[in-house]
């Protein structure tokens, strides 16, 4: 399903902070970026204020780090950003059905 301009322009105009995370979220790896980047266009700024919370602490961890939890080689010790990243995992992979 391709994102549509009315998809977009339904999103709630991002706060200097959203827009400050919405920029950390630029990654440099393209394998995260398949991950990452649909995400923040599409959920980002509808999810609940924790969820944001947890997104924001999961791109301060360095980029082989989130390579590893997104591909299952290694787990982060948060929890929530653990659930996180399995729930940006499986939306994305059902994105492409």
């Amino acid at each position: 399903m391709m994102t549509t301009n009315s998809d977009i322009q339904n999103q709630p105009e991002p706060s200097n902070d959203q827009r400050r995370i919405i920029y950390q979220a630029r990654r440099g790896l393209k394998e995260l970026d398949f991950y990452i980047d649909p995400y923040v266009k599409e959920l980002y700024l509808t999810a609940s204020p924790a969820e944001q919370e947890t997104f924001e602490q999961m791109l301060t961890h360095e980029d082989p780090d989130l390579l590893d939890y997104f591909t299952n080689q290694d787990k982060p010790e948060d929890e929530a950003i653990w659930t996180l990243v399995n729930k940006i995992k499986t939306w994305r992979h059902a994105k492409d059905l």
